[in-house]
């Protein structure tokens, strides 16, 4: 009889090219910490809550942590991400990003909705009264750039870690993500700047209302992906740095940059769609 820690180290523990993973709290730990940032979230919306959102940031960001490290130990050092494991994370991926297409499918729903079929409450009008769009082609044309080039930096990334030249891996990494950070920069800037505000006020235009609530939560959502695309770079970048990555061997690597380059076609859609069509006749700023 093999003993279980030999049957291991000889290959025979299991028979299979699957992984079964090790019972986790991340999971639960990830559901709890978001939930009560959320909730933190709404509660500073209406002038409180501050320590909630900043406790439940700070599990979510922990909980990061702690699974991005638990992931790599099994990818890297433990070898359980198998051509066959593999293979089902891609189909996993994919999933998951058509689920994050729908869900901005339901924002631009909501926009075409009001856009074309204007309500009487808001004058039959689009974009309503009193609403001071931004300009397409300043601020929105500078951030379409900068995503723009940086699909073509991640992509020139992935290109260079097939071909097995680490030095323009790190350098491809390096600039997506600091035109990440930038484009986050510029849009936080955009809107300290906005002529309208998300809090309603009663009998004030621009105050609330569908177009500021519309355009707030998609691009709002929109930037909330952009920092956590820039986070999985950043982590990407750390482990192609200590040398995790490998031409046949990288799907980490891969799935970061299916999440990029979907954040990139998103920000097509609303820059076209929201910031240019949809400001039609409207005073810009």
């Amino acid at each position: 009889m093999v003993a279980p820690a030999d049957a291991a180290a000889h290959g025979e523990a299991h028979k299979h090219p699957w992984h079964l993973v090790d019972p986790s709290p991340w999971p639960f730990v990830g559901a709890i910490a978001a939930g009560l940032m959320m909730v933190g979230v709404v509660m500073y919306m209406h002038g409180g809550g501050t320590w909630l959102m900043a406790l439940g940031t700070l599990g979510v960001l922990l909980t990061m942590f702690f699974w991005f490290k638990d992931v790599i130990r099994e990818a890297t050092f433990e070898g359980h991400h198998t051509g066959a494991v593999q293979i089902s994370m891609r189909y996993g991926m994919v999933l998951f990003i058509a689920s994050e297409v729908m869900f901005f499918v339901a924002w631009f729903w909501a926009f075409f909705n009001a856009s074309l079929f204007p309500p009487g409450t808001i004058g039959g009008v689009w974009p309503p009264a009193g609403i001071t769009v931004f300009d397409p082609w300043g601020l929105p044309f500078l951030n379409t750039l900068i995503l723009l080039t940086s699909g073509v930096t991640v992509t020139w990334a992935h290109h260079a870690l097939l071909e097995g030249n680490r030095e323009h891996v790190l350098q491809g990494l390096g600039l997506t993500i600091l035109l990440g950070l930038t484009f986050t920069g510029v849009q936080a800037y955009e809107y300290g700047h906005a002529a309208f505000a998300f809090a309603f006020v009663e009998g004030e235009a621009g105050k609330g209302g569908i177009y500021p609530t519309v355009f707030y939560m998609a691009t709002g959502f929109h930037g909330f992906h952009v920092i956590v695309g820039t986070i999985f770079l950043i982590v990407c970048f750390f482990r192609a740095k200590n040398n995790h990555f490998k031409p046949d061997h990288h799907f980490g690597f891969e799935a970061a940059a299916w999440y990029w380059h979907f954040v990139d076609v998103v920000w097509l859609f609303l820059f076209v769609c929201i910031y240019w069509w949809g400001a039609g006749n409207a005073p810009m700023i």
